[in-house]
């Protein structure tokens, strides 16, 4: 039986490895340990949880990413599913997105309901078929930290939404060692405690130092350049060099969209890419800068 994109709580249902996937690996620059950690941990889930006892290596095949908005997350999360489908040439790896925010409900019981029926029909028919590989993104939607739930001004179907997701996260990790859950976070926080000791790995993905935006930066030039090959002038002198120090303290995402903004100064520049300049781009990264620390 094959999982619809249409089911309920999936925003995406497709085969890996996946064109749009490809790239994103490369484009989120993190430490390159931290990204071999995720890498080590989820080709460990396929090669190794199958064949080892549960009781003495507690493996649930669950990935924990935190951090703030903006540094990459999800992209990252994405890459990683595209990589290990490279690794495990011999094995098919699909890949399913949960939308949590479809399976809250306002009529009693229903949330719980929607949660029970995502994880004990819709993944597990698609992980009985062979190695799933399933992103939780904004994952503290979906197991809410019941220690800090008021019955009074929660509904209790939050509670029990957290548990049913809890129970089948168990059941499905007894059930189905080829299936692997990548799980997201902006709010670390707000997410339960019992969810969070499931974790196999938990990482936080940092704002991108210096390096790393350099980096990202000449990454979005490069982008540029490759239709307007003028624009690749501007990656030298003190101008360039200072935009890179402006934009310490943005996420990557600031980050190119500051580089972008750097083509819209100037009515010239936007109709003829190849004029901008690194004063532009040193403008850029500071106005988003200002914009960031308002």
């Amino acid at each position: 039986m094959e999982v619809t994109i249409s089911a309920l709580g999936i925003h995406a249902n497709h085969k890996l490895p996946h064109a749009a996937f490809a790239s994103l690996w490369d484009a989120i620059h993190v430490p390159l340990d931290l990204k071999d950690k995720l890498l080590s941990q989820a080709i460990l889930n396929f090669t190794a949880r199958p064949f080892l006892d549960r009781a003495r290596v507690p493996l649930h095949g669950i990935i924990l990413m935190t951090g703030v908005p903006g540094t990459g997350k999800t992209s990252l999360a994405k890459g990683l599913a595209d990589r290990i489908s490279q690794v495990l040439t011999k094995q098919k790896l699909h890949y399913l997105e949960v939308e949590p925010h479809s399976l809250q409900s306002a009529q009693h019981g229903a949330s719980q309901k929607a949660v029970k029926e995502l994880f004990a029909t819709t993944i597990a028919e698609r992980a009985a078929l062979g190695p799933t590989f399933v992103l939780l993104d904004e994952v503290e939607t979906l197991v809410v930290d019941r220690s800090r739930l008021s019955m009074d001004a929660n509904p209790i179907d939050v509670h029990r939404a957290t548990d049913a997701a809890l129970v089948q996260l168990d059941h499905l990790s007894a059930t189905y060692t080829n299936l692997i859950f990548v799980a997201t976070s902006n709010f670390p926080g707000a997410i339960d405690g019992a969810f969070r000791s499931r974790c196999d790995l938990v990482v936080e993905v940092r704002l991108p130092n210096e390096q790393a935006i350099r980096s990202i930066i000449v990454d979005t030039i490069e982008a540029f350049a490759a239709h307007f090959p003028k624009v690749a002038s501007i990656t030298k002198g003190t101008d360039f060099e200072a935009a890179i120090h402006a934009a310490v303290g943005l996420d990557g995402r600031q980050v190119r969209k500051a580089v972008a903004s750097a083509f819209t100064f100037d009515r010239e520049v936007a109709v003829d890419p190849n004029k901008v300049t690194a004063a532009y781009l040193l403008k850029a990264t500071k106005l988003a800068k200002r914009k960031e620390t308002k």
